[in-house]
């Protein structure tokens, strides 16, 4: 048997290792025993990985050798007195049509596979995995995407990527399967069209796939090593129908940013009065970086945080022109659009219109909700 980078593991180093090494195996399910007289079946073989079994100082070194043997060769970067991680592994079948099942759990770290590494070593094989809990951001061909749970991501060992894992609690989890991109029935030419963004995991053949493997996780022993071949068409034929749906289903990349950027403008307006409305929670609503939001608005000369700011000023300045809002008190209209503090709005105010807000209230009021000379729209204002 080789390992994902293509180094040949012996067989007598498959049974046993010394501990400390990430090759070093932990039956968990492990291997059917015998006793007299009886047959006993081979079992899947399932291995078990603990960075709280090697010395603190080796974790991410030990982490890094793991994660390159079992997907592909990376580096790995974490905060090396904090770093730990677990991973339960499940094999598939032999040979090179083999796939992995993974669980994997991790504190913060950043995974990067580079164009040197691929030109080093490349296995070929896509790693989809599922967010169980945290979040991650994914840099890939020049995009920027956010993961959170029940949402699938694809790796191509061929692309370059930056994975950042940063876990909403200081946490990553995940279970995710290893396929060699040989036996998929997509395209290569086609896989990249479904590398990158979200793929749904809750329900059609992302949920279809997440709970196919939750069944073969729950109980390894269920199945025999006979049976791993079997299981790994099934989860290779899943993942095929998974990246087939979703090139389908996607849009040329820049339909795909005017979309995004058009969905982004509706959720801004629908949350103008939410105090907490900022560009990282526009962007953690539709599953990009913030890095990228800003990309698609620079587009429109404007930053997230100019066209929230903008638009809040122009409810309130239609407000503060109402005849029905006059006795409000100008404090409260500012609050109602997202306005926490009433000196930055009369500041922020005076600087998009030229007048303070209780002016501007004064003369729209008196000449019937007359425009004022300057607009939220000027150049100026961003």
């Amino acid at each position: 048997m080789a390992d994902r980078a293509g180094r040949p593991r012996p067989a007598a180093d498959r049974d046993r290792h010394p501990p400390g090494r990430p090759d070093a195996l932990t039956p968990a399910g492990g291997r059917g025993g015998s006793s007299p007289g009886r047959r006993t079946e081979v079992r899947l073989i399932e291995t078990v990985f603990r960075t709280a079994d090697v010395a603190r100082a080796d974790r991410i070194g030990y982490w890094r050798e793991l994660v390159s043997r079992s997907r592909a060769p990376v580096e790995l970067t974490g905060d090396p007195d904090r770093f730990e991680a677990a991973e339960r592994a499940l094999e598939l079948g032999t040979g090179p049509d083999a796939v992995t099942v993974l669980v994997t759990t991790t504190s913060a770290a950043t995974v990067r596979r580079t164009p040197e590494l691929i030109r080093r070593s490349d296995p070929e094989v896509l790693y989809l995995s599922l967010v169980l809990h945290g979040d991650a951001e994914v840099g890939c061909d020049g995009r920027e995407f956010r993961y959170g749970p029940g949402q699938w991501t694809a790796h191509d060992s061929s692309r370059p990527a930056e994975i950042r894992l940063a876990g909403g609690s200081g946490r990553f989890a995940s279970v995710g399967v290893v396929v060699p991109k040989r036996p998929l029935s997509v395209p290569r030419d086609q896989i990249g069209r479904a590398v990158g963004p979200p793929l749904p995991g809750r329900d059609g053949v992302g949920g279809l796939l997440a709970g196919t493997l939750a069944n073969i996780i729950a109980a390894p022993g269920g199945y025999g090593a006979s049976d791993g071949p079997r299981l790994a068409t099934v989860l290779t034929d899943l993942v095929s129908a998974l990246l087939a749906h979703a090139i389908d289903a996607g849009e040329p990349g820049e339909a795909r940013g005017r979309t995004l950027l058009l969905r982004a403008h509706e959720f801004i307006d629908r949350h103008l009065q939410d105090p907490g409305l900022t560009p990282a929670a526009v962007a953690a609503a539709h599953h990009v970086s913030v890095s990228y939001l800003h990309r698609l608005f620079s587009a429109e000369g404007r930053t997230v945080a100019a066209w929230i700011r903008l638009r809040r000023l122009e409810r309130a300045r239609l407000a503060l022109a109402d005849p029905a809002l006059r006795a409000v008190p100008v404090h409260r209209i500012a609050a109602m659009w997202g306005f926490t503090h009433h000196s930055a709005f009369t500041r922020t105010f005076r600087d998009a219109f030229g007048m303070s807000p209780s002016d501007y209230r004064q003369r729209a009021l008196d000449a019937g909700a007359r425009t004022p000379t300057r607009t939220p729209w000027s150049a100026d204002t961003v």
